[in-house]
């Protein structure tokens, strides 16, 4: 073994101690015997342990574990410590930023174990509630993380939607008359995007593409046959696809759709389409209506094309009101007074539903059963001093291990909705999460499970559930199922919206909003619920003031029934 090897692993070796609060003078001994090996001009492989130990800057104690090493190809202390240790937590130590003691601050203290939940935790907000972290060290952090994630060649289309708006806008000023749109996996509003497509139909196929060729308005300019390439300043992989403007609908439906859509689609049209003059047309001659774009992954909804019963996809008008919001409360940015106006001012709504973190959320300063009365005392005060506009009282309530809600029923009745969340313990099996989520959304007073999986996009896999139990379970007990707006969550996936609401379950659009521009996210959910078909009639915030009040008082009425 080279001396740069065993270096890395003394390093580790010390970050670890030092992750587990270890003893300091020793953690230090080792630092220095890393560096020093490091540095050495001549191998150590060869050394005998007398020899080791008489290196200055290594001694005995660090002899034997370098001798170890090299018989073993371990060290017995250092296996013991990672064994202990959370890999994704081992793997936030190599965060340039942040060394071993910052590092346990953030595990222990705000039980985030990778980095993926640290890259959501700095989006909320929430690092700079930790002892030693400020507003810059949390942002440095998230521009590194940022970084490693576009290396991976993935990221999330809230991520590339401004540089993918920006690029087609600068290819539609080189051609003004040509006919230009978005395909592929940004058109279909994939909630991951690993390649940005366009489709340019242009009256001269190869000025147009030898235009682009020659442009600047990306990276690594390249070509084959009538495709241009390229990356952003992001790192996002560009495909330009340049044809003639009579074969523009034709390459802008190939491109768009996935390969199980396009071949069914085709192999339904009884003639060739060569050149048509729109992509409604294709769908025509292949005996159905037009689909959206969003809706183009596999044969899910050709059936319902060819009976022209596809649903009236929800828009951002239908929605009015947002429900699933945080404030000062707990760990939000904003008082409640701020964030209601913004909704009513800004986004034109009609009603705010507040959910702040419940009591087990030590993390984000949950709501103790005093605070909640005194927030619905605040709440009570901010409706009849705003006019035009009503502020529910909910709460975000923590499902324990158990599946039971961590506040007891005669405080669970006083909110006029329940968002059911799992926020810890998210190692679970699929009977285990199964279960858990069943018996909350039991609970007669849970009225919305909330980001049902847990998920965290390209960071954290959701836990496991079996998704038809728990929405059926929904449609028994009449609870709402969430599609968390948050760009890292969209979650309930959209893959599974059209089984929910053919088991007559309702879904509800929720930013999950931290601050006032949190509520912008409902833009990205909308987007998603688009994809997964939901139209407005079985939205929940797409009820009007007067209809969403109903909603939540039958509720309650039910459990006072039951």
């Amino acid at each position: 073994m080279e001396n740069k090897p065993i270096a890395r692993k003394l390093r580790l070796l010390s970050q670890l101690m030092e992750l587990h609060d270890d003893n300091p003078f020793k953690i230090k001994s080792l630092v220095n015997a890393a560096f020093k090996v490091d540095k050495m001009p001549y191998p150590i492989a060869g050394k005998t342990l007398s020899e080791l130990e008489k290196i200055d800057g290594i001694g005995k104690s660090t002899a034997g574990k370098i001798t170890e090493l090299l018989k073993t190809g371990s060290i017995t202390e250092m296996e013991e410590l990672l064994a202990k240790t959370p890999a994704g937590v081992i793997e936030m130590m190599g965060i340039k930023g942040i060394g071993p003691k910052k590092v346990a601050i953030i595990w222990r203290e705000l039980g985030i174990e990778s980095v993926g939940e640290l890259f959501y935790a700095c989006n909320e907000n929430r690092l700079v509630e930790a002892k030693g972290f400020g507003l810059k060290t949390q942002e440095d952090i998230r521009k590194v993380i940022e970084f490693t994630m576009a290396s991976h060649g993935k990221f999330l289309y809230a991520q590339v939607e401004p540089e993918a708006n920006e690029l087609i806008e600068q290819i539609k000023a080189i051609f003004p008359d040509g006919l230009i749109e978005f395909a592929g996996e940004f058109r279909r509003l994939c909630e991951i995007v690993s390649k940005l497509t366009i489709v340019l139909g242009s009256r001269d196929q190869s000025i147009a593409f030898n235009t682009l060729l020659n442009s600047e308005i990306m990276n690594n300019i390249d070509a084959h046959e009538n495709h241009i390439t390229g990356k952003l300043p992001n790192g996002l992989h560009v495909e330009i696809v340049c044809v003639e403007e009579r074969y523009y609908y034709r390459e802008l439906f190939v491109q768009t759709g996935d390969k199980e859509h396009v071949e069914a689609i085709l192999a339904r049209t009884a003639d060739i389409i060569d050149q048509p003059v729109s992509e409604d047309l294709i769908y025509k001659k292949a005996g159905m209506v037009f689909i959206q774009p969003e809706l183009r992954e596999g044969n899910k909804f050709i059936g319902k094309a060819e009976s022209n019963n596809l649903p009236t996809l929800i828009n951002h008008h239908d929605l009015k009101g947002t429900l699933h919001n945080h404030s000062t409360w707990s760990d939000g940015i904003n008082t409640i007074e701020e964030m209601a106006l913004y909704c009513r001012d800004e986004l034109k709504l009609e009603y705010l539903g507040m959910c702040d973190h419940s009591k087990s959320a030590f993390y984000a300063r949950g709501l103790s059963i005093e605070h909640v009365l005194q927030q619905q005392e605040e709440i009570d005060h901010l409706n009849k001093k705003i006019n035009g506009f009503h502020i529910f009282k909910g709460i975000e309530s923590d499902i324990l291990y158990d599946g039971s809600l961590d506040y007891p029923d005669e405080i669970l009745k006083k909110f006029d909705f329940i968002v059911a969340s799992i926020h810890s313990i998210l190692k679970m099996d699929e009977d285990k999460a199964t279960s858990r989520l069943i018996k909350a959304i039991e609970n007669p007073y849970t009225t919305i499970l909330g980001h049902p999986t847990g998920r965290l996009l390209l960071s954290r896999n959701g836990y496991p559930i079996d998704y038809k139990k728990v929405i059926e379970a929904c449609a028994a007990n009449n609870v709402v199922i969430e599609i968390n707006a948050n760009p890292f969550r969209l979650d309930l996936d959209w893959r599974w919206h059209q089984y929910a609401l053919d088991k007559g379950v309702w879904l509800s659009i929720n930013p999950d909003a931290h601050r006032k521009e949190g509520f912008l996210d409902m833009h990205y959910g909308l987007l998603v619920a688009r994809k997964g078909g939901l139209f407005k009639e079985r939205c929940l915030n797409s009820l009007s003031l007067q209809e969403i009040d109903s909603f939540f008082v039958n509720k309650k009425t039910s459990v006072i029934k039951g």
